[in-house]
């Protein structure tokens, strides 16, 4: 699984974020489909030579936002309970890109624009 999963040590992304987002988007694109068996914390974070509670908290913060389920010693998956939200969202994301392309922004400042939105969203994690 870490071969999509790439730890920028240079970024001001804490590493535990990085892995997040990578699970998340990848859950969300069917990259890891529902259902798909997650590496132990133990493996992922020696793949990725990060520290165990990195991972743990990356998969914790995963499950809260219903993106994968722990079942016990059975291990963590990707969660179907999400399906819903990550639809609703991708749909929402598509919307938002075709109104910055209709109306001429750069790349980079849509993304400028979504990140002040999110941080101003209650209830959003930073």
């Amino acid at each position: 699984m870490a071969d999509f999963i790439r730890i920028d040590p240079t970024s001001k992304v804490p590493p535990y974020e990085q892995i997040r987002a990578l699970v998340a988007i990848a859950a969300a694109n069917g990259e890891l489909p529902v259902g798909y068996r997650l590496p132990t914390v133990r493996a992922l974070a020696g793949e990725l030579s990060v520290a165990v509670n990195t991972v743990a908290r990356a998969y914790r913060e995963l499950e809260q936002a219903g993106v994968v389920e722990t079942r016990g010693r059975s291990g963590t998956f990707v969660a179907a309970a999400g399906d819903d939200q990550r639809a609703e969202a991708l749909a929402a994301a598509r919307a938002y890109a075709e109104v910055i392309t209709r109306v001429g922004l750069e790349r980079e400042e849509a993304v400028e624009i979504l990140r002040a939105a999110l941080e101003g969203a209650p209830g959003v994690s930073h």
